[in-house]
């Protein structure tokens, strides 16, 4: 059996391009004892991904030139040697950026009956809604009637995290790049307040929305959103350091905020996290989410490329701002 796969050809300098990666065909190995071949229907492309084309040290190793990416995705199984993963169940695997795939069973995750769309379970039901989760509740202890602000709020995790805040009756505020993206989280995903950071002054922009002040920010992109949530932080506010995406393309390493005396001022905790650090609240997600989900309380959007050759584009859309919500890339 063939099957194609996205290879990394180059690690790109500044925003990747269409040259950095290829595909090729490949031939799949026969399946052994205890294997399973799995075909994928969609996969997931995320900004963390970037971080990986480089070739620094990090809390997972980086993509290896001249070999296949990979990422989440969502697959059928077709062929199995596991007696634990049947034909036909529908699989969680990190074998994305390839049409399929020949595996060990133990290294998917059956999801047993879907109750939601195959693509959510890339995206509110995934990996980019536990991290919102994790990072509001576990890491920014988030309380009720917090003041919140989320950066990057229209993105797969940003759109979840403010709803979630909504749903435990907090104030939510949240910023995205132009107009039809600031509509979208007031008038359907119920943020309270939102604003474009690309007209005006972003301190100006949050205090707007929160003129007594912010007590966590969920940050997805760093640099000068950052800067601004720290000059509007309460005392003894929380920021959960989800990600820095205004960053991830830089060729030099861009300074950081020049008021981090604000931490200490306000008596304000910074954390950083990593989802995969919280397989603890797995469940506690799982549960929650698709509660929310099912009963229409939390909502989510997807923007769908089709096929592996649009892969690099879609990849290379969460840099320009392409997509709503979660960015998927059908394969089935």
């Amino acid at each position: 059996m063939k099957t194609r796969q996205v290879i990394l050809a180059r690690r790109p300098v500044g925003m990747p391009t269409t040259d950095d990666f290829r595909i090729d065909e490949v031939e799949l190995e026969s399946p052994g004892e205890g294997d399973i071949v799995v075909e994928n229907l969609c996969m997931s492309v995320d900004p963390y991904m970037r971080g990986r084309m480089v070739d620094r040290k990090s809390y997972t190793p980086p993509f290896q030139i001249g070999e296949a990416l990979t990422g989440g995705a969502i697959g059928r199984v077709v062929e199995s040697n596991d007696p634990n993963v049947p034909v036909g169940a529908h699989v969680e695997s990190s074998f994305g950026w390839r049409e399929a795939f020949v595996a060990p069973g133990g290294q998917v995750r059956a999801l047993g009956n879907l109750e939601a769309p195959a693509s959510a379970y890339l995206g509110v039901l995934g990996m980019p809604g536990m991290t919102a989760y994790v990072g509001l509740l576990e890491v920014g202890a988030l309380k009720q009637d917090d003041v919140v602000f989320v950066s990057g709020a229209a993105g797969a995790v940003g759109s979840a995290a403010g709803q979630i805040a909504r749903l435990k009756g907090c104030r939510t505020i949240g910023s995205a790049g132009g107009p039809e993206k600031v509509r979208h989280l007031t008038d359907d995903l119920g943020f309270d307040h939102a604003f474009d950071y690309r007209e005006g002054n972003l301190e100006d922009a949050i205090r707007a929305g929160a003129p007594n002040g912010i007590d966590l920010y969920f940050d997805n992109v760093g640099g000068e959103h950052l800067q601004a949530a720290l000059n509007c932080m309460n005392p003894h506010g929380r920021i959960a350091l989800c990600g820095s995406i205004s960053g991830y393309n830089a060729v030099d390493p861009e300074p950081g905020p020049n008021n981090l005396g604000m931490a200490v001022r306000m008596q304000l905790r910074l954390e950083g996290f990593i989802v995969s650090s919280f397989g603890h609240l797995r469940h506690a997600f799982q549960r929650d989410m698709t509660d929310w989900v099912t009963s229409g309380e939390l909502k989510y959007q997807e923007t769908v490329f089709d096929g592996l050759d649009s892969a690099s584009d879609a990849f290379i859309g969460l840099f320009t701002g392409a997509n709503t919500g979660k960015m998927v890339v059908n394969l089935g």
